[in-house]
């Protein structure tokens, strides 16, 4: 009986194991060093910015953001956009107002305009999306350390494209080696140099597409710094109190412990 549970539970590892290889294996996921990753990481509030401005010159025209308040923008946990330029950025953007029943320039408190014209998905979650195994191979401490694996699959994403094409049923599709199976319809979005950054900062394939997968990760957990900072807040609370608690037992019991009973 023993014997046969042992090689229940060795086959169910194997199978397990198996299964998180292929999750992982299903394309070629490169481990990019993020600010934000790990426990004390933080966004970079210069490379969102950049981010965006990839987003809003290439990515915009065939994605929306429909789920982010444009009002983050200037959220001092995340880009950090002065109000002035956050509301001049908002009105580049057009709404349909109900009660107007017409298109209007947006405001602060609207979203992100839903770009549903070619069909393509909506980035607001992509890099929640993406998460997990489709990260760095490996699960546990590793994930914790690295990062939830998102924002290192739109990259490895971005920058996967072999140049290879072939076309099926009359799409077209290009070789990726990130993406799951291999071939995707979408074309290479970046080739570098594709925008100029104001701050002079290096406007390669590389870091063009770490600098967009950064501002989508931030567009995904746009509170991650402030959970961050009340896990960090909570840690140390309980470990001051467990100290205490210890030190009362401590005393409490002092007088009585080494008393032999009569």
């Amino acid at each position: 009986m023993f014997k046969q549970l042992a090689i229940a539970a060795a086959t169910s590892l194997a199978l397990s194991g198996g299964a998180v290889l292929a999750a992982g294996g299903e394309g070629h996921i490169e481990d990019f060093d993020f600010s934000f990753e790990g426990p004390f990481g933080t966004y970079d509030q210069n490379q969102l910015q950049r981010g965006l401005k990839i987003y809003t010159e290439v990515c915009a025209g065939c994605h929306g953001l429909k789920q982010v308040p444009l009002r983050t923008l200037s959220s001092e946990d995340g880009l950090g956009l002065p109000e002035d330029q956050m509301r001049a950025y908002a009105e580049t953007y057009e709404v349909f107002d109900a009660e107007l029943d017409d298109y209007r320039p947006a405001r602060p408190t609207d979203h992100f305009p839903a770009n549903t014209g070619v069909g393509a998905p909506d980035l607001s979650l992509m890099a929640k999306a993406r998460a997990g195994f489709h990260g760095p191979y490996g699960t546990g401490i590793n994930q914790f350390l690295k990062g939830i694996g998102g924002p290192e699959y739109i990259a490895s994403l971005l920058l996967g494209y072999t140049g290879e094409e072939k076309t099926e049923a009359g799409v077209t599709l290009y070789e990726n080696t990130a993406f799951p199976g291999g071939w995707i319809s979408m074309a290479p979005p970046l080739y570098g140099e594709d925008v100029d950054f104001d701050d002079g900062h290096d406007n390669d394939l590389h870091h063009e597409a770490m600098d967009v997968a950064a501002f989508l990760m931030w567009a995904a957990e746009p509170k991650m710094m402030a959970r961050k900072e009340a896990g960090f807040t909570a840690v140390l609370f309980l470990t001051v109190l467990s100290v205490l608690l210890y030190v009362t037992n401590k005393r409490i019991w002092a007088p009585l412990k080494g008393k032999k009973t009569p």
